[in-house]
């Protein structure tokens, strides 16, 4: 599978994911009233939301054509293609 995911998307996902992670096993934990199920699933989420984020790729984002992944040999080259070279 083709990375998919990059920039403020990975960014976010790592930190929302870690906040499910702790609130999730917070509450496993009796640190927080939150529920079983509930504790649960954001325990869940936050490792998916990691794992696309330390991965670079989403099923879903690719399923539905989102990508947000731009490798930076590919911006070099376009920048070199346009002739807008950085100023010495």
């Amino acid at each position: 599978m083709e990375k998919n995911v990059g920039g403020y998307d990975r960014g976010l996902r790592i930190v929302v994911g870690l906040v499910l992670l702790v609130v999730g096993l917070a509450a496993v934990g009796g640190a927080i009233a939150l529920g079983t199920a509930l504790a649960a699933l954001a325990v869940v989420v936050g490792l998916v939301l990691l794992g696309t984020a330390l991965t670079r790729t989403c099923p879903i984002s690719a399923r539905l054509g989102v990508d947000t992944y731009h490798e930076a040999a590919d911006t070099e080259t376009e920048t070199e293609e346009l002739g807008a070279e950085r100023p010495s």
